[in-house]
């Protein structure tokens, strides 16, 4: 639930933020001269952008939050309670590479299984690796979303 606030409260800022870019942009276009116009327009894309990220994090959120609750029904979320940690909390990494092993495994045996892909995003997590981590978690995405 804390995830979910903080998400929120900076989309929130965002919202205002890009409101505010807006703003500037349609003030510099309304300048009427050619660079302000042309700085209007550049400066008017960047809401946009930041619009389209937004959304498409805050869907991906959405769509692992689902799935993790539809595992969790299931009894299939990983656990990795049990693997060692270090003080830091992190998982040690002998630990994490086997645990890694065990989900590559599952997901070798089910390829079209959204769960085995899951499971395969959480060890990329553990790893370390979030680039990997969402790549897999989109993967097990577009096998579960008809």
């Amino acid at each position: 639930m804390k995830t979910r606030i903080t998400a929120f409260v900076l989309t929130a800022a965002l919202a205002v933020y890009f409101v505010l870019l807006t703003g500037r942009a349609i003030a510099l276009i309304g300048t009427g001269e050619l660079v302000g116009i042309a700085l209007g327009i550049g400066v008017l894309l960047l809401p946009l952008i930041g619009v389209w990220i937004a959304w498409t994090n805050l869907r991906f959120g959405y769509q692992t939050e689902k799935m993790a609750r539809e595992l969790a029904d299931e009894g299939g979320l990983p656990d990795d309670s049990d693997l060692p940690r270090r003080p830091s909390g992190r998982v040690d990494r002998d630990a994490a590479d086997a645990w890694f092993e065990e989900r590559k495994s599952e997901l070798e045996a089910a390829p079209e299984d959204w769960r085995a892909w899951f499971r395969l995003a959480h060890a990329y997590d553990l790893a370390g690796d979030r680039r990997r981590a969402r790549d897999t978690m989109r993967r097990a995405i577009e096998l579960h979303t008809p």
